[in-house]
């Protein structure tokens, strides 16, 4: 058990598959009580199984994080299942890589409407609540492809990540003496956010995600952030595989 985790009640988004489903175990594993939300409910019914086999205690909400509405109300069922939520895991995202020659605007949209209006309708959601209680944790999952532009081919992707850490910057500006604020920057990373990608540049990624580091580093990565005491805020984690370069 962590005395910085054990008893949180953790809000997962993305958190049926890869670095959320691993992120759910390894909190639950600590004592956290975790709420993974996702758009497939048969994995994240998988995930709250092996929580609980494991003794753990988890809950499942189907979530797609492009609907604002959708997404208060799975923060509201979870408040209301155990009473409190003091931890907001914004995980959902997408990676689809191309150049951007090939105008593939239909990944451009569902880039922006996962990865940054997801991001800001989970905070929607979380933060009036924190701000009422004085105490909430919002983690945002960017990128190393949020400090440098990936190009060409991860764009778009880069400006969506870029974004992300703009805005928890912004939001820690502004609310962190209530609410703690942590941008985790991964590199490659074993998910399947590297099938996202279906153009000409699929075999240039699955290439360069051979070197990628397993989900259970970024998961111990987001455990550091949440265990740190309340007057501790951890600004921004970044992380890769050390062959990759950034």
């Amino acid at each position: 058990m962590s005395e910085g985790i054990e008893n949180k009640v953790v809000l997962i988004t993305g958190g049926g598959t890869g670095l959320g489903a691993e992120t759910a175990r390894l909190l639950a594993s600590k004592g956290a009580i975790v709420a993974v939300a996702a758009r497939r409910k048969d994995k994240l019914d998988e995930v709250v199984a092996q929580i609980k086999e494991a003794g753990g205690q988890a809950s499942a909400y189907p979530l797609d994080v492009t609907d604002k509405v959708q997404f208060k109300a799975v923060v509201d069922a979870v408040i209301s299942e155990y009473g409190k939520l003091d931890v907001l895991v914004n995980n959902a995202g997408l990676m689809p890589i191309r150049p951007m020659a090939e105008v593939n605007t239909d990944e451009w949209d569902a880039m922006i409407d996962i990865n940054i209006k997801g991001v800001l309708y989970g905070i929607a959601a979380t933060l009036p609540g924190f701000l009422s209680q004085s105490d909430g944790h919002i983690i945002n999952i960017s990128s190393v492809a949020g400090i440098k532009v990936f190009s060409p081919g991860g764009t778009v992707y880069s400006g969506t990540k870029f974004a992300v850490r703009a805005i928890s910057e912004g939001l820690r500006h502004e609310v962190g003496d209530k609410v703690r604020v942590s941008s985790i920057e991964p590199g490659a990373v074993d998910s399947d956010l590297k099938f996202n990608t279906t153009g000409t540049a699929q075999s240039t990624v699955l290439d360069f995600y051979k070197s990628a580091i397993p989900a259970s580093a970024v998961a111990r990565a987001i455990a550091f952030a949440i265990e740190q005491p309340k007057e501790v805020d951890i600004n921004e984690i970044v992380l890769r595989p050390t062959s990759q370069e950034f």
